[in-house]
């Protein structure tokens, strides 16, 4: 049994993180999940979260607005919608994404469309904002 694994998180903008970790917490959609070298294959969509990696250096964080990872064979890969290095958290970063998840309600509120998952993601914007030490917009439902 392999002590660490790869490790791989991307965003369209940019690859932030390819290195040797021995545990990942994700936030997973469906609920947090911590992947670890030898954990059985798995695919899971990302909720707005914090991600933790635990390498050689310690623990890096990173800030996921979304998106799915991958734990395969020969390690975990994150495909990320929006990530930012935690200690590069700003509140104006944060109020760009919490204006970004109020223009997806409002539009899918607009189409008469099912706002259930528009609003879970308002609320977990919020509960990320707050997790990380920055005051969240409240969203106007």
């Amino acid at each position: 049994m392999a002590d660490t694994m790869q490790f791989d998180l991307v965003s369209p903008e940019r690859r932030l993180a390819s290195f040797e970790v021995s545990a990942v917490q994700i936030p997973g959609a469906d609920g947090d999940m911590t992947a670890m070298p030898s954990h059985a294959p798995v695919i899971t969509t990302l909720r707005p979260g914090v991600l933790m990696a635990e390498g050689p250096k310690g623990t890096e964080e990173y800030v996921v607005t979304g998106g799915f990872a991958e734990m395969g064979i020969t390690g975990l890969s994150v495909l990320a919608e929006r990530a930012v290095p935690k200690g590069d958290m700003t509140q104006d970063i944060l109020d760009s994404m919490m204006d970004e998840a109020q223009a997806a309600y409002s539009a899918t509120k607009e189409a008469n469309g099912p706002v259930d998952a528009a609003a879970k993601l308002l609320a977990d914007m919020v509960a990320m904002g707050t997790a990380i030490g920055l005051s969240p917009k409240q969203p106007s439902l």
